[in-house]
């Protein structure tokens, strides 16, 4: 497995179409008609933010080529210890937006989108925004020199035995999974992205105003 994750890693790969969705509001008791009117108007209001927000989600999804799941799927929850000694559990990052990405030093176009995913992540980190990197690699040693080098700050596990990797269903590098405040994986990039452009900033925005 892990050879045929080096060749299609050394080739690049791209993927298809993509979105993710949101929203909806309550109010109760009588009301005279100028609080009506009122509360009329900021519903509308929020409904015109919200389509917007959906619109601009889906362009930004296509222009990062991004996949869909066909259907609703709770990302497999797991528990992994970080390079610098802390533990990170899935389930427990439930109402932030999560991009997950699967690398390995040698696989070229991992190399080429991670700064791009360093930029990303030091602009959203703040507004609870979690990028986690999985290592495939099988030599252990050669993955802290390598961050320190581009110098990277973001999250980082090992996944040697590529349990991670094989629960996720991963054949080729990079592999990203976007997954949403809810739990669900809400879209897939097989091959390197542009993580620090306008569309890929618009993507994480719009999950975390979700």
């Amino acid at each position: 497995m892990r050879d045929t994750l080096m060749l299609t890693g050394m080739m690049a790969a791209g993927a298809v179409v993509v979105g993710v969705s949101l929203f909806a509001v309550l109010s109760e008791g009588p009301r005279d008609p100028a609080a009506a009117s009122s509360a009329e108007s900021a519903a509308a209001h929020h409904e015109v933010l919200r389509t917007a927000s959906v619109a601009g989600l889906d362009e930004a999804a296509r222009e990062l080529d991004l996949i869909r799941p066909p259907r609703p799927k709770q990302a497999a929850d797991f528990t992994v210890s970080l390079l610098d000694g802390a533990t990170i559990k899935l389930k427990a990052q439930r109402g932030k937006p999560v991009l997950m990405n699967f690398w390995a030093t040698w696989c070229a176009p991992c190399r080429e989108e991670m700064p791009a995913m360093e930029r990303l992540y030091l602009k959203h980190r703040q507004r609870g925004f979690v990028l986690l990197a999985v290592s495939v690699d099988s030599d252990a040693s050669l993955v802290k020199p390598f961050l320190e080098k581009l110098k990277l700050t973001f999250p980082v596990t090992l996944d040697a035995k590529m349990d991670l990797a094989n629960a996720y269903g991963v054949r080729a590098l990079p592999a990203s999974f976007l997954i949403d405040r809810n739990g669900y994986v809400a879209a897939v990039a097989l091959g390197p992205r542009p993580w620090d452009n306008r569309a890929a900033h618009t993507l994480v925005e719009g999950m975390l105003a979700q």
